[in-house]
């Protein structure tokens, strides 16, 4: 085996681990703000995920009507539960228990947004519902400000990822706390989750080019005008990303460096 196809081999196997489970996308979605079924369907096929999350507190599982967890194909994606809603860590904790009674799933994306107009996570509710539900055994998925000291009292106390937002959710303004986040990436030991905020593919590809793990979309891909495209534009930024970070970029000069060396050239 050459030197290249072994490359392209350790790429191929390059797995995202999530406490006890194993995904080969690195690219999340969501469920809400899709105009329509067929849309949602249309780019979760598209985007090549495995996880989609979905927020449980706003589905009414006592309407005779199908909800949207019998839209999913179960039999293609693991389903995240997540606790969007939850103004408090009493309600967060709630919710992620109905998830597992439910038999949703064990892994939780958890929520703790007390502010409407911002909807900027809680530090201290956060920090809370983790604790309690990691000693529940919970694989937890916190959603965060982009703070890397609260990034790594999260990792500590057992936490499967740290979710840092790029800029407040579904503003699409992209990678605004960059700096932020390259430095939750640099002291991270679980994997790091850009959520919230990405408007564009080329968002995606700066996280992921920063050591990002993976990225988490809603908003970008459901209010696209053709969302399965955009899905598709999504699932190729993230692996171009990703191949990017794993390559090493050059290093950037102060000047000028020609392409050709001067050297040995005849004059």
């Amino acid at each position: 085996m050459t030197v290249s196809e072994k490359r392209e081999q350790s790429v191929s196997e390059d797995l995202l681990k999530i406490g006890p489970y194993t995904f080969r996308s690195r690219l999340m979605l969501g469920t809400g703000k899709f105009r329509n079924v067929e849309e949602m369907t249309a780019a979760h096929e598209a985007s090549g995920c495995e996880i989609i999350t979905v927020a449980l507190r706003r589905i009414d599982l006592d309407a005779p009507r199908r909800s949207i967890l019998d839209e999913i194909d179960w039999s293609k994606y693991h389903i995240l539960p997540n606790t969007a809603g939850a103004r408090t860590a009493e309600e967060a904790i709630r919710t992620a228990r109905l998830a597992r009674a439910m038999g949703l799933s064990d892994m939780i994306k958890v929520e703790v947004i007390p502010d409407p107009k911002y909807l900027l996570p809680d530090p201290v509710g956060t920090l809370e519902a983790c604790k309690v539900l990691v000693s529940e055994g919970f694989v937890v998925l916190p959603y965060i400000n982009a703070d890397p000291v609260l990034a790594i009292m999260l990792q500590e106390i057992g936490t499967a990822t740290v979710m840092p937002l790029a800029s407040p959710i579904g503003s699409g303004q992209g990678m605004k706390t960059f700096d932020a986040i390259r430095i939750i990436v640099e002291q991270a030991k679980v994997p790091v989750v850009v959520d919230a905020g990405l408007g564009v593919p080329s968002d995606a590809a700066k996280a992921m080019e920063i050591g990002a793990d993976a990225c988490l979309i809603n908003t970008a891909i459901a209010r696209a005008e053709n969302p399965a495209l955009m899905a598709e534009a999504m699932k190729l930024a993230v692996i171009a990303g990703r191949k990017a970070a794993l390559a090493g970029r050059m290093p950037i000069l102060p000047y000028a460096s020609a392409s050709s060396p001067l050297e040995g050239v005849v004059r």
